[in-house]
Protein backbone atom coordinates (compact mmCIF):
# COMPACT_ATOMS: atom_id res chain seq x y z
CA UNK A 1 0.00 0.00 0.00
CA UNK A 2 1.24 3.58 -0.51
CA UNK A 3 1.38 5.01 2.87
CA UNK A 4 0.93 8.48 2.22
CA UNK A 5 -1.98 7.75 -0.89
CA UNK A 6 -3.60 6.09 2.26
CA UNK A 7 -2.93 9.01 4.42
CA UNK A 8 -4.39 11.26 2.59
CA UNK A 9 -7.40 9.72 1.33
CA UNK A 10 -8.17 9.11 4.71
CA UNK A 11 -8.00 12.78 5.99
CA UNK A 12 -10.03 13.30 3.14
CA UNK A 13 -12.73 11.99 5.67
CA UNK A 14 -15.29 14.86 6.76
CA UNK A 15 -15.23 14.81 10.70
CA UNK A 16 -16.69 16.94 13.45
CA UNK A 17 -14.87 18.34 15.87
CA UNK A 18 -16.94 17.43 19.60
CA UNK A 19 -15.81 18.27 23.22
CA UNK A 20 -17.00 14.57 24.55
CA UNK A 21 -17.00 14.38 28.70
CA UNK A 22 -17.55 12.02 31.08
CA UNK A 23 -17.58 11.54 34.97
CA UNK A 24 -19.00 13.87 37.60
CA UNK A 25 -17.45 16.72 40.19
CA UNK A 26 -14.01 16.74 40.82
CA UNK A 27 -13.84 13.36 38.69
CA UNK A 28 -15.07 15.04 35.31
CA UNK A 29 -13.18 14.77 32.53
CA UNK A 30 -13.52 16.37 28.68
CA UNK A 31 -11.57 15.87 25.92
CA UNK A 32 -11.63 17.28 22.34
CA UNK A 33 -12.90 14.39 19.64
CA UNK A 34 -13.41 13.88 15.69
CA UNK A 35 -13.95 10.45 15.51
CA UNK A 36 -18.15 10.49 16.25
CA UNK A 37 -20.52 9.65 14.42
CA UNK A 38 -25.21 8.62 14.88
CA UNK A 39 -25.13 4.81 13.65
CA UNK A 40 -29.07 4.46 14.17
CA UNK A 41 -32.25 5.91 13.69
CA UNK A 42 -34.00 3.81 16.59
CA UNK A 43 -32.93 3.74 19.05
CA UNK A 44 -30.71 7.15 18.73
CA UNK A 45 -27.44 5.29 18.35
CA UNK A 46 -24.11 7.28 18.19
CA UNK A 47 -20.91 5.67 17.62
CA UNK A 48 -17.49 7.25 19.20
CA UNK A 49 -13.72 6.37 19.16
CA UNK A 50 -11.41 7.34 22.13
CA UNK A 51 -7.88 7.24 22.49
CA UNK A 52 -7.49 3.93 24.79
CA UNK A 53 -4.57 5.75 26.66
CA UNK A 54 -6.09 8.90 28.25
CA UNK A 55 -8.56 9.91 31.19
CA UNK A 56 -11.34 10.21 28.86
CA UNK A 57 -11.44 6.44 27.92
CA UNK A 58 -10.81 5.84 31.95
CA UNK A 59 -13.84 7.69 32.62
CA UNK A 60 -16.66 6.29 30.14
CA UNK A 61 -15.85 3.42 30.79
CA UNK A 62 -16.16 3.29 34.69
CA UNK A 63 -19.01 5.65 34.11
CA UNK A 64 -20.94 3.62 31.21
CA UNK A 65 -21.68 7.45 30.01
CA UNK A 66 -20.41 10.22 28.01
CA UNK A 67 -22.16 13.87 26.91
CA UNK A 68 -20.90 15.24 23.63
CA UNK A 69 -20.71 19.19 23.38
CA UNK A 70 -21.48 20.23 19.59
CA UNK A 71 -19.21 23.77 19.42
CA UNK A 72 -19.50 26.21 16.32
CA UNK A 73 -17.16 27.42 14.21
CA UNK A 74 -16.58 30.17 16.44
CA UNK A 75 -15.09 28.21 19.51
CA UNK A 76 -12.39 26.95 18.03
CA UNK A 77 -10.28 28.16 20.39
CA UNK A 78 -12.41 26.60 23.15
CA UNK A 79 -11.93 23.09 21.40
CA UNK A 80 -8.11 23.85 21.24
CA UNK A 81 -7.94 24.03 25.06
CA UNK A 82 -9.37 19.98 25.22
CA UNK A 83 -6.93 18.70 23.08
CA UNK A 84 -4.57 18.55 26.01
CA UNK A 85 -5.18 16.53 29.50
CA UNK A 86 -8.36 18.19 30.95
CA UNK A 87 -8.14 20.44 34.31
CA UNK A 88 -10.84 20.09 36.72
CA UNK A 89 -11.44 22.74 39.06
CA UNK A 90 -15.09 22.92 40.80
CA UNK A 91 -17.43 23.20 37.98
CA UNK A 92 -14.76 24.27 35.47
CA UNK A 93 -12.74 22.11 33.31
CA UNK A 94 -9.85 23.83 31.33
CA UNK A 95 -11.18 27.46 32.41
CA UNK A 96 -15.08 26.32 31.06
CA UNK A 97 -17.99 26.49 32.99
CA UNK A 98 -19.84 22.75 32.75
CA UNK A 99 -23.01 21.77 35.04
CA UNK A 100 -23.90 17.90 35.26
CA UNK A 101 -26.04 16.30 32.87
CA UNK A 102 -29.30 15.31 33.64
CA UNK A 103 -29.52 12.25 32.51
CA UNK A 104 -26.24 10.91 33.24
CA UNK A 105 -24.55 13.69 35.11
CA UNK A 106 -21.79 14.23 32.40
CA UNK A 107 -20.22 17.30 31.96
CA UNK A 108 -22.48 19.78 29.58
CA UNK A 109 -20.88 22.83 29.12
CA UNK A 110 -22.61 26.38 29.57
CA UNK A 111 -21.25 27.58 25.86
CA UNK A 112 -21.84 24.45 23.97
CA UNK A 113 -24.62 25.53 21.37
CA UNK A 114 -25.94 21.94 21.71
CA UNK A 115 -25.36 18.61 23.72
CA UNK A 116 -26.84 15.05 24.02
CA UNK A 117 -26.09 12.62 26.71
CA UNK A 118 -24.78 8.89 25.66
CA UNK A 119 -25.51 6.06 27.91
CA UNK A 120 -23.26 3.16 26.93
CA UNK A 121 -24.33 0.09 25.24
CA UNK A 122 -21.57 -1.64 23.27
CA UNK A 123 -17.52 -1.34 23.16
CA UNK A 124 -15.17 -2.75 20.92
CA UNK A 125 -11.43 -2.08 22.55
CA UNK A 126 -8.75 -2.86 19.32
CA UNK A 127 -6.23 -0.45 17.95
CA UNK A 128 -5.19 2.98 19.70
CA UNK A 129 -9.00 3.42 20.23
CA UNK A 130 -11.91 1.94 21.38
CA UNK A 131 -15.50 2.40 19.64
CA UNK A 132 -18.11 2.83 21.69
CA UNK A 133 -21.68 2.42 20.71
CA UNK A 134 -23.63 4.32 23.14
CA UNK A 135 -27.94 5.42 23.17
CA UNK A 136 -29.15 9.02 22.83
CA UNK A 137 -30.62 9.25 26.64
CA UNK A 138 -31.11 13.41 26.77
CA UNK A 139 -30.15 16.15 24.17
CA UNK A 140 -30.54 19.86 24.62
CA UNK A 141 -30.40 23.44 22.06
CA UNK A 142 -29.54 26.57 23.29
CA UNK A 143 -28.35 28.48 19.65
CA UNK A 144 -29.85 26.36 16.64
CA UNK A 145 -28.41 28.68 14.10
CA UNK A 146 -24.60 27.88 15.16
CA UNK A 147 -22.83 26.02 12.22
CA UNK A 148 -21.40 23.42 14.00
CA UNK A 149 -17.01 23.02 13.78
CA UNK A 150 -15.73 20.59 11.36
CA UNK A 151 -12.09 19.18 11.19
CA UNK A 152 -11.47 21.12 7.79
CA UNK A 153 -12.58 24.49 9.16
CA UNK A 154 -9.34 23.97 11.56
CA UNK A 155 -5.49 24.21 10.93
CA UNK A 156 -5.72 20.61 12.55
CA UNK A 157 -5.16 17.48 11.18
CA UNK A 158 -6.28 13.89 12.92
CA UNK A 159 -6.37 10.81 10.85
CA UNK A 160 -4.17 8.91 8.25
Amino acid sequence: MDKEAKKIALRMLVHGVYIVGAGEGEDAVANGITWLTQASFEPPLVMAAIRVDGRLHEAVQKAGAFSVNLVSVEQQEMVQTFFKPAETRGDTINGYAFEPGPATGSPIFADAPAWFEVRVRHSFHSGDHSVFVGEVVEAGVRDAEAKPLALHDTPWQYGG
